[in-house]
């Protein structure tokens, strides 16, 4: 009998689904719902909100798919592991009911919020203890509701992040991890336990937060009710959860310290392990527990972010191909621009407030253009360009936190199949780049087998990992792309200068 593994991966565009053989390490097959991006409502500016039922509607369709096309038998699924989007907000009442709309990561609405509890409660304790400031983060959202949805907060039973709604979707039982709550920062990383000093300062009642349990852990099973719209056997365990960027690590087996992952999706990562708790004084960059955390073995990722990553190429697709173009015509397209893109610079930070700017509106540019010599490909070169100065500004963040950065995993996936960005992200910031056969819905899985026992160690769960390609940078492109940065770095203080 087979010993299959379902991943689930939560994202803002997309939900997917990944069956793994546990004796292979090897996916037998994935699938996404839906075909087009799913929606992101703003009902105002700087605002991001998803329907969590809108997740679970693709859940069940990604499942059903997944499992029918593998011809699952009775007993041949042991775990299910979920990744999910970070930061999201997802509010019920005692009869497991939405109350509202979830505020996903990339809602801005809650920066003064955290701005104000970061002086309430003053730098010499969010940043020993929180490692962070309360910024714009799942707690601040919360304070938002409280503050604006009285009558929504009046029926809160428990918050939840995305991950948590799902597999209590599946299981009936409302839990979290201390990772989740570290990234939500009520968590206390010299108490070792939530924070009270942040929910008092939010006026958040301790008993809205579900119980913590280990990231590997059994977290409840798969109710009758759940296995009739799924597809999935009752009884099957949920095994793992972790938000999308320790999940993303983990799926590359960044566990150690030193080890670095990066994503280029919708939004852009570097994510390093360390085993000390790291913070920058300004919190441009930011650090949580991370999946294989123990008190006696710690373990924590520094997440560097820039949110304005793929979609700036999604809409340089849109607007400049109208439909009619796909992204390997435009990679094609922008290698015939030179590096540099002569002197077409963009500045990506368009989707919503980033951390590495401390959060302070600087929107999206475009400079330099010239009519008469300007065109497509420019255009398209300049945004990557763009994309990996955004993530080279804060990957010398991390440098400076005393971080070494010599060597980066991903997924051979989104903008690291493009050419130009492979090429500038490696010259620009000087590092080997490993490219893998894997996803977040595949590191769920393996995480499930961890977490329910099929793997005995993190090492074996990794085995059946494809290392696809490795890229080494050569010294003779240094100093073209350290210019590129240099230029895109001065044209984003002149930017900053003007909105002061």
């Amino acid at each position: 009998m087979r010993r299959l593994l379902l991943g689930l991966d939560i994202g803002s565009s997309s939900i997917k689904a990944s069956l793994l053989d546990a004796d292979t390490g090897k996916a037998i097959v994935a699938k996404a719902f839906p075909e087009e991006e799913m929606e992101i409502k703003s009902p105002q500016t700087g605002w991001a909100e998803q329907d969590p039922e809108t997740w679970w509607k693709y859940i069940k369709q990604a499942s059903k798919f997944v499992l029918g096309k593998a011809d699952v038998k009775k007993g041949e699924l042991k775990g299910i592991g979920i990744a999910y989007q970070m930061h999201g907000l997802v509010l019920v009442d005692k009869d497991q009911n939405v109350l509202r709309p979830s505020i996903i990561w990339c809602d801005s609405r809650a920066v003064g919020i955290g701005e104000k509890a970061f002086k309430d409660l003053g730098q010499d304790y969010c940043l020993p203890h929180l490692l962070n400031s309360p910024g714009n983060f799942t707690a601040s959202k919360l304070r938002w509701v409280i503050e604006n949805e009285p009558e929504v907060a009046s029926k809160i039973h428990k918050i939840m992040l995305p991950g948590d709604f799902i597999a209590m979707k599946l299981t009936g039982e409302i839990l979290t991890s201390e990772t989740g709550l570290s990234e939500g920062i009520f968590w206390d990383f010299k108490e070792n336990g939530v924070s009270k000093k942040v929910l008092d300062n939010y006026n958040i009642p301790l008993e809205w937060l579900p119980e913590a349990v280990p990231s590997y852990s059994i977290q409840g099973k798969v109710t009758s009710q759940s296995s009739e719209v799924t597809g999935i056997e009752a009884g099957v365990p949920v095994s793992y959860r972790a938000g999308d960027q320790p999940n993303n690590a983990f799926s590359l087996q960044v566990l150690k310290p030193g080890e670095l992952a990066t994503t280029a999706g919708t939004s852009g990562t570097v994510y390093g392990v360390c085993d000390t708790p790291l913070y920058d004084p300004q919190s441009r960059v930011n650090t949580f527990v991370h999946v294989n955390h123990t008190k006696e073995n710690p373990s924590y990722g520094v997440l560097l972010c820039v949110n304005g990553t793929g979609i700036l190429n999604s809409w340089i697709k849109k607007v400049m191909g109208a439909g009619k173009i796909d992204y390997d015509e435009m990679n094609n397209l922008g290698s015939a621009a030179p590096i540099g893109s002569d002197g077409l610079t963009f500045i990506p930070f368009g989707n919503g407030a980033e951390r590495i700017m401390q959060n302070k509106p600087v929107g999206a540019h475009l400079l330099g253009l010239d009519l008469l010599k300007h065109d497509k490909k420019h255009m398209i070169r300049a945004a990557q360009e763009g994309i990996v100065s955004a993530l080279t500004f804060g990957f010398r963040i991390m440098q400076d936190m005393g971080m070494d950065l010599k060597t980066v995993k991903a997924g051979k996936a989104n903008m690291f199949l493009s050419p130009i960005f492979r090429k500038t992200f490696v010259h620009m910031n000087k590092v080997v780049l490993e490219l893998y056969d894997t996803d977040g819905a595949q590191g769920a899985a393996r995480g499930a087998g961890i977490g329910v026992g099929l793997f005995k160690t993190e090492g074996e769960a990794f085995e059946g990992l494809e290392l696809l390609e490795t890229l080494e940078p050569n010294q003779h492109f240094y100093e073209p792309y350290e210019e590129v940065y240099s230029h895109w770095k001065n044209q984003l203080e002149q930017i900053q200068k003007l909105r002061v």
